[in-house]
């Protein structure tokens, strides 16, 4: 699994923090996460439900709200219409990069802002709410004592989980304004709802008034002894699950060939899907993307191409020299290169500035031979006099046989064994 920030501009302008969990590989299908009241995109119950749906082919963003964790604005400002335009814009960024999401995910009153949201999200194809509340203004309640002095004063600071937040106004009369009967009955997607019996801050209650507001398809799943942020990993762990299942029938599976078998010595790589040009390389049973730097359109989640080319020269430096001073028994404690790479408007158009620092009791001839044996490194002389490069057409694998359909006569005997049972 690959995780890496994914930051994007709010609908009001100001920059919201994310987090993109990628599968090992190319996703099956993206979904966009909202984060309970007050809460942020690091919530257990969003780094552990994002993580596991990753696991599971799913491409998950997570982010910040408006005024909390690592965004921007102030969170007295926000308001849940401002919620929802988060999401709308945050489904947008992904869609930019090529990761339009198809599932949308909502905990608590990030339920509510997902319900509210996908009708403005035609791409979505299904909606999830964990421990999500019918009546939005039901977080009023956690405002206690505080709400008439913020309706009359226009403010208040309200401790929520132990931490104060200014609350204004504006975010209660907002509330108001939304009728959650309506937007769930004409929602139009299938709707899972998970919501635990036990659950102290919105109550079951709620779920039933969703799943009784909604239309067909839906599907109702308890979280037996959950709390209501999920804390239990084993809570999360099984959400992630069901929600991966359900979702299996309404996500359109991302199509990917395979690519064909390679050599021991070769080399793989194939895009995933994620954004505009991340791709997986596979070498010597190890896995890892590149990409190119947000600056130029990519994610920046890995090293680039001419990234990894003066990598290559800096490991074979550094392995050269290892074997160099092995075979002179020399006292060559660590070797470390540090390798840049600048292009030119005059020739050579490409250079690689390399730096060695070599470690251990060595004297000063020993250092200096050292530095001129890094230029007889295999990569270096390669680079110096120029490779050809062959390239053919390569062919997609054929898909695996069909299984033959089983002959009239089995059909026959299993008829017979069920009239027998």
């Amino acid at each position: 699994m690959i995780t890496h920030r994914f930051d994007f501009d709010g609908a009001d302008g100001q920059r919201l923090a994310g987090q993109l969990d990628l599968p090992d590989g190319r996703p099956r299908a993206y979904a966009l996460f909202a984060h309970c009241f007050t809460c942020s995109r690091k919530s257990r119950a969003a780094v552990r439900i994002a993580r596991a749906l990753a696991l599971k082919g799913i491409g998950v963003l997570r982010f910040d709200f408006t005024g909390l964790g690592d965004s921007g604005g102030e969170f007295a400002d926000t308001t849940f219409s401002g919620n929802v335009r988060d999401l709308v814009a945050a489904s947008g960024a992904l869609a930019r990069q090529g990761m339009a999401p198809s599932l949308l995910i909502g905990h608590s009153l990030g339920g509510a802002a997902a319900l509210a949201a996908a009708a403005q999200l035609p791409e979505i194809t299904a909606v999830a709410t964990i421990a999500a509340p019918f009546d939005v203004g039901h977080v009023t309640r956690l405002f206690g004592d505080k709400l008439d002095e913020l309706t009359t004063k226009g403010e208040a600071k309200v401790d929520l989980g132990g931490t104060p937040f200014t609350i204004r106004r504006s975010f209660v009369d907002d509330l108001r304004d939304h009728d959650p009967g309506q937007t769930i009955a004409h929602l139009k997607r299938p709707l899972l709802i998970l919501h635990g019996p036990l659950d102290q801050i919105v109550g079951i209650d709620n779920a039933s008034a969703i799943f009784l507001a909604a239309r067909h398809p839906k599907s109702f799943v308890s979280l037996d002894h959950a709390d209501h942020l999920l804390t239990g990993s084993v809570d999360a762990d099984y959400a992630a699950d069901v929600i991966a299942a359900w979702a299996s029938r309404y996500l359109a599976e991302a199509e990917a060939a395979t690519p064909a078998a390679p050599r021991d010595d070769a080399v793989v790589v194939a895009e995933t899907g994620a954004g505009r040009y991340q791709v997986e390389v596979r070498a010597a049973g190890a896995r890892f993307v590149a990409d190119e730097p947000a600056d130029v359109g990519g994610l920046g989640s890995g090293p680039s191409p001419y990234q990894l080319l003066s990598a290559a020269l800096g490991a074979c430096t550094a392995m050269t020299l290892r074997m160099y001073a092995n075979q002179k028994s020399w006292p060559l404690d660590r070797v470390s290169v540090t390798v840049g790479h600048t292009k030119r408007t005059e020739e050579p158009r490409d250079v690689f500035s390399r730096e060695v620092v070599v470690e251990g009791a060595l004297d000063a001839a020993q250092q200096e031979r050292l530095i001129e044996i890094a230029n007889k490194c295999p990569v270096h002389r390669t680079l110096e006099r120029g490779a050809a490069v062959e390239t053919r057409k390569g062919e997609i694998p054929p898909l695996p046989p069909m299984v033959s359909e089983p002959p009239e006569q089995h059909f026959t005997d299993m008829a017979k064994a069920c009239e027998d049972c």
